[in-house]
């Protein structure tokens, strides 16, 4: 019953922007300019999924 004591409840998450600890008002970032910045990544289109080119079958 010790050891449950003794061990920590969890490990600290980290901010994806910058790798520093999490706040609970801006999770998962550590502040509003990381979760702005992450914005900002989305909309400029900085984040893509590849995919595969789809061919086109023009032989009908």
């Amino acid at each position: 019953m010790d050891d449950q004591v003794n061990k920590p409840a969890k490990p600290l998450k980290t901010c994806p922007i910058c790798g520093k600890p999490q706040v609970q008002a801006t999770r998962p970032f550590c502040s509003s300019r990381c979760r702005d910045v992450d914005l900002n990544r989305w909309l400029k289109g900085s984040y893509v999924i590849p995919g595969r080119d789809e061919e086109v079958d023009g032989g009908e």
